[in-house]
């Protein structure tokens, strides 16, 4: 596996497996094209005998000067399990660290217990919110009316 830069190009190989990467869920709205226009040097794609098996879309924080944000991030179902995402997200830690970033942050569904799971084997703290959903901590109305966000932050060692 080889991991490289997002390419502009890649957005059109990228957004019709969406879809389909998420068992039928509208998902491709969430990665429009400019995030593979302005943000390649902290967006990756994981790539196998030139086949894109793995993504993530990251960039730095304006902001917040210690910070960056994981916008994005998708692994081919067929793939699955085999540390992939990990080695995308650890690769996203390596830059953002080359570029004095300390503290990463991110989000999901509440919907989504896998994401959930996933980011917290991954040493991520869910964010104390407003509400909860099936356990977890979740911020009411987060990406707008009843679009409620499980928050997640690392900080690098």
């Amino acid at each position: 596996m080889k991991i490289r830069l997002v390419e502009e190009s890649d957005y059109y190989i990228i957004s019709p497996l969406i879809n389909d990467w998420w068992n039928g869920r509208q998902m491709s709205s969430m990665l429009p094209k400019l995030f593979f226009d302005h943000f390649k040097n902290t967006s990756f794609i994981a790539e196998e005998e030139g086949k894109i098996i793995g993504f993530l879309i990251g960039f730095l924080s304006q902001s917040h000067l210690n910070e960056a944000y994981i916008h994005f991030v998708g692994v081919h179902p067929e793939y699955r399990g085999k540390e992939i995402g990990r080695q995308l997200y650890n690769h996203f830690f390596d830059v953002i660290r080359q570029n004095g970033r300390d503290t990463i942050r991110c989000i999901t569904s509440p919907i989504n217990k896998g994401s959930i799971a996933y980011h917290t084997k991954m040493g991520f703290k869910i964010e104390q919110g407003d509400k909860e959903f099936d356990n977890v901590s979740v911020h009411a109305n987060y990406d707008g009316v009843d679009q409620d966000r499980v928050l997640f932050v690392k900080h690098l060692a």
